[in-house]
């Protein structure tokens, strides 16, 4: 299983994937799983999204993959 079909799974499918990183269609996430390749821009959402199941790293290990993660910092309330 791809990085991407494993955030699809976890997500609940790729309408609900496709809602929870704001595009347009699931069709566009469709094309990902295809052509292999999610855009750089999306792997952010993407790993947001799986909550770090799915990281940018396994997404497009060319692009980030000696880049650590992060922890997001909390939004004070």
């Amino acid at each position: 299983m791809s990085p991407i079909e494993k955030a699809i799974e976890l997500a609940g499918g790729t309408s609900a994937l496709a809602k929870k990183i704001g595009v347009n269609s699931p069709q566009v996430v469709s094309n990902w799983v295809a052509r292999k390749r999610v855009p750089p821009k999306y792997c952010a959402a993407v790993e947001r999204a799986t909550e770090g199941q799915v990281t940018r790293q396994e997404l497009r290990p060319e692009l980030w993959g000696d880049v650590a993660i992060q922890p997001q910092a909390k939004a004070a309330t």
